[in-house]
């Protein structure tokens, strides 16, 4: 489980697989090698192609480890359309606990594989940013991506 390098216009990206399934994803971290095996390839390309507003979803198998809360949370994330937000209260609704978004923002803080697992769809109440494992400037980067390419898609 030695992490591949993926660098993108935007961010570089650390990324562990196991078994046929993408684990983690480490945001502006550095990895020893490249991509060397099918898979590792194909979530390289998945990823390249995210950043070229090219990919609007991911279809490489997941492997999250976390709470049922977090896993929830997580799967709610990954209903969050392409180029949309949605608050931490929306979320916390979504999950069946509507007095729960501090955990949704906790969920999020500890997704191990953003990007694929948008957690930068979620934002405060009154469109705020809130916080982000990448940097708030970063949030706003993937968000303003979506937003171009979705203008972009809807023509």
């Amino acid at each position: 489980m030695s992490p591949f390098l993926v660098e993108t216009r935007l961010v570089s990206l650390a990324v562990i697989t196991a078994g046929g399934a993408l684990k983690t994803i480490r945001l502006g971290a550095l990895a020893p090698r490249t991509p060397d095996t099918d898979f590792e390839r194909r979530v390289a390309g998945e990823l390249a192609a995210y950043f070229e507003g090219a990919r609007t979803r991911f279809s490489v198998p997941l492997a999250p480890e976390g709470t049922a809360f977090q896993l929830g949370v997580w799967h709610a994330l990954q209903e969050i359309p392409y180029g949309e937000t949605r608050t931490y209260g929306e979320i916390a609704t979504a999950v069946g606990n509507p007095g729960a978004a501090r955990a949704v923002g906790m969920a999020n803080h500890h997704n191990p594989i953003p990007i694929v697992i948008p957690c930068h769809r979620v934002v405060a109440t009154g469109s705020k940013l809130g916080g982000f494992g990448g940097g708030v400037d970063l949030k706003r980067r993937l968000l303003q991506l979506e937003a171009e390419h979705s203008a972009l898609l809807a023509r």
